[in-house]
């Protein structure tokens, strides 16, 4: 018997850093003690059945270092994310002073 998400779970966000829980809800193959942490490096857009996809990522060890890289079939709905993924490209603005200019 494998885990089930509660209803009001929202779709997990699949973007590049995120770091994802695979387990049995995902695919009966990681059920149990064979569930791991992947950091997704990236989604394929190939053609799957409805509700799967393939992802790209390493999976991390217990300190969070990338131990193995590997390409899972999972389904999308039961996955966990466990951090979002970084905020790339986005810079706080300092405002600017505004100051008379001497001449």
């Amino acid at each position: 018997m494998t885990a089930a998400h509660p209803p009001s779970v929202a779709p997990v966000s699949l973007r590049p850093g995120a770091v994802l829980l695979i387990d049995g809800c995902a695919s009966v193959q990681f059920g149990g003690d064979r569930a791991l942490r992947l950091r997704l490096v990236s989604v394929d857009d190939k053609p799957t059945y409805d509700g799967w996809v393939w992802l790209t990522g390493y999976v991390l060890g217990p300190r969070g270092e990338a131990v193995a890289r590997r390409e899972l079939y999972v389904q999308r709905a039961g996955l966990h994310a466990i951090a979002p993924a970084p905020v790339v490209g986005v810079q706080q603005r300092r405002p600017v002073a505004m100051g008379r200019v001497r001449g």
